[in-house]
C-alpha cells in the first residue's frame, strides 16, 4: 500500500467532512475546510491512496514558534497501519520548515501510545477548560 503524504495538500472540504465523521463518529457536516486551514493554520497534510484522501491533520498555530495538531484522522480501514504516525511526521517537518520550534498535541487518554510511542511526543504539564 503507497500512501502519499502533501504538505498543504490540495483537498476537497467534502473529502474532510466525511474523513472527520468517520473519524470522529458524527453524521458528515458541512464545513468549509479549505477557508478554516487558510485562515488559521500554518499548514495541514493530506494522506492520500490512488488519489483518495484517506488521512488529514490540520496543524493550527499562534502566528509565531508555536503549532498545534488538530483532528488527526484516518480512514477506519486504514488504521493501524502507520498512516497516523506519517501524518504527524510530516506535520512535524512542515512546521519546522515554516520556524515552528514546537509542535504541541492533546488527546484522549486511549491514544497515548500512538503519540508517545508511536509519534515521539513527551509529556507535560496542560490545562483545560471546557467551554
Amino acid at each position: 500500500m503507497t500512501i502519499m503524504y502533501e504538505w498543504r495538500g490540495d483537498f476537497e472540504s467534502t473529502d474532510v467532512n466525511i474523513l472527520h465523521a468517520e473519524a470522529f463518529g458524527h453524521p458528515v457536516l458541512d464545513v468549509d475546510w479549505l477557508t478554516r486551514v487558510r485562515r488559521h493554520s500554518v499548514g495541514w497534510v493530506c494522506a492520500r491512496r490512488s488519489g483518495e484522501l484517506v488521512g488529514f491533520v490540520n496543524v493550527a498555530w499562534d502566528g509565531g514558534v508555536h503549532a498545534f495538531l488538530l483532528d488527526t484522522m484516518v480512514g477506519a480501514g486504514l488504521r493501524h497501519a502507520g498512516i497516523g504516525a506519517g501524518l504527524v511526521a510530516e506535520a512535524a517537518r512542515g512546521a519546522r520548515a515554516e520556524g515552528c520550534a514546537w509542535l504541541h498535541v492533546d488527546f484522549e487518554e486511549e491514544l497515548a501510545g500512538f503519540y508517545f510511542d508511536a509519534c515521539g511526543f513527551r509529556a507535560t504539564s496542560a490545562g483545560l477548560i471546557a467551554l
